[in-house]
């Protein structure tokens, strides 16, 4: 008896180290897996439309999935809010009696280019302000509407439907001027360690753009995308939830949006991914 009860501990020992030695096998295959996925992404032929010298759109970071969703305006989710966009465009609202098409007519026209001039410093304001801020300033102003809320729908398909107007657009925004000292405030946040994990935004989109954190590949950090239909959220978001959300993880207090703080952040990284093409609307992972 005493011989079978220790040829069944053995088995059992056995096992396990079987287990493990299979858990340990799986680990490293999915690992591979993953590397694999990182190179499949590096090496597609459609990066070479979203890189500029060493500066490469986050686009070039996705998964294939995500890349043809972005390509097809049919099959761009983000669409849905810019079409919504177009909508509130020609929309009266507020006591004046105002559209946005009653001042600027045709965005088509009027609005292009206008993603390369915001963040824009504002002398009345002595800062800088972000395309939204300038939109509720539009429609409070001018229009005596309502502000939209800075994550809203109304809002972001708003943003999206004016920066569409200057997609395939090389980034090239303005830092002369008192925008000079603004752009030298975002870049030192891009540097600055912060939060429990002291970390900065350069530790992820600089020195390790391209390499994996646990299965998204981190990207440069381009701003060239935004609004973004991310899949994650799914549904748009400004650039500044994505700040928020990096904050968070590094477990650092996030600012709120349209904050001086992530405008002069958003400055920096535009003038950061000049020459890449506007996306608007991107798709993210």
């Amino acid at each position: 008896m005493r011989s079978k009860k220790l040829l069944s501990i053995a088995s059992l020992v056995g096992f396990g180290f079987a287990l493990m030695v299979g858990g340990f096998t799986a680990i490293k295959s999915g690992y591979a897996e993953e590397l694999n996925e990182a190179e499949k992404r590096a090496k597609d032929p459609r990066n070479k439309t979203y890189m500029v010298g060493e500066k490469s759109s986050g686009y070039v970071y996705m998964t294939a999935q995500t890349r043809d969703m972005q390509d097809d305006d049919f099959a761009n989710p983000a669409f849905v809010w810019v079409d919504a966009g177009e909508e509130q465009w020609n929309k009266v609202e507020g006591s004046e009696g105002k559209s946005c098409a009653s001042c600027h007519e045709d965005a088509k026209t009027s609005m292009k280019g206008v993603a390369n001039k915001y963040p824009k410093y504002d002398k009345d304001l002595g800062r800088m302000i972000a395309l939204q801020a300038k939109i509720n300033m539009e429609r409070t102003k001018r229009m005596k509407a309502k502000a939209w809320k800075w994550e809203s729908d109304n809002m972001l398909g708003m943003a999206m439907y004016v920066r569409l107007q200057s997609r395939g657009m090389p980034v090239k925004v303005d830092v002369s001027g008192p925008t000079a000292a603004y752009l030298e405030k975002g870049k030192k946040f891009f540097n600055q360690r912060r939060g429990l994990l002291d970390m900065s935004c350069k530790h992820c989109h600089e020195d390790n753009s391209g390499n994996l954190a646990r299965s998204n590949v981190l990207s440069m950090g381009m701003p060239n995308g935004f609004p973004t239909y991310r899949l994650k959220w799914q549904k748009p978001g400004s650039i500044h939830r994505r700040f928020a959300g990096c904050n968070k993880n590094i477990r650092a207090k996030p600012y709120k949006r349209g904050s001086e703080e992530y405008t002069n952040l958003e400055l920096y990284l535009m003038w950061r991914a000049s020459g890449l093409k506007w996306e608007t609307p991107s798709v993210r992972n």
